[in-house]
């Protein structure tokens, strides 16, 4: 009766290391994980925020983000846009709109990029020199095309307005620097 008691001790005890061992392997294994929806897997989320402040200065933008990757070599997407600008006892001016984003990169370091933003501008220019202060509404269309390099997520580069016209009063200038950042 003791050898009984000793085999069926011996079975249980492999019986158990042999379900612990299996459960540990089971454990290691996993499978890729399956999102619910294979579209926000390609979606990101980025934009835009600055300001300045001087003497009598005010300079706020903000400019959120989102765009869908279609491949390694093409993204487009959607941005919204809003800042405020003031002079003090001289110059204020809000502007906010909408772009439509697209990003080409023909390798992974190098983008390029047409953005079309359409913005309404709205200009408020104080008395000067005696002279009355009046406003000034008006809808603005900007096409930049850029060209930048990227790292990662952040891309640095330069981009320029063929449709900038400095009579406009939106621009001061048709070339823009700009670090634009997707995650």
């Amino acid at each position: 009766m003791k050898k009984n008691t000793s085999t069926s001790l011996s079975k249980f005890i492999f019986v158990v290391i042999i379900l612990f061992i299996n459960e540990n392997v089971i454990a290691q294994y996993s499978q890729p994980q399956q999102s619910a929806n294979p579209f926000w897997e390609k979606v990101q989320f980025g934009g835009g925020l600055g300001m300045s402040f001087g003497s009598g200065y005010t300079d706020i933008s903000i400019a959120p983000s989102a765009i869908y990757n279609f491949n390694q070599y093409f993204a487009a997407g959607l941005g919204l846009q809003g800042s405020y600008v003031s002079s003090k006892n001289y110059y204020s001016s809000g502007i906010y709109g909408v772009s439509f984003l697209t990003y080409i990169n023909p390798i992974p370091q190098i983008q390029f990029s047409i953005n079309l933003n359409e913005s309404y501008v709205n200009n408020h220019y104080e008395s000067y020199y005696g002279q009355p202060g009046y406003t000034d509404n008006f809808w603005n269309t900007a096409l930049f095309l850029g060209a930048g390099y990227r790292t990662g997520n952040v891309t640095v580069g330069v981009a320029y307005n063929v449709l900038f016209d400095e009579n406009d009063n939106v621009y001061g200038d048709a070339l823009m620097p700009f670090v634009r950042a997707y995650f």
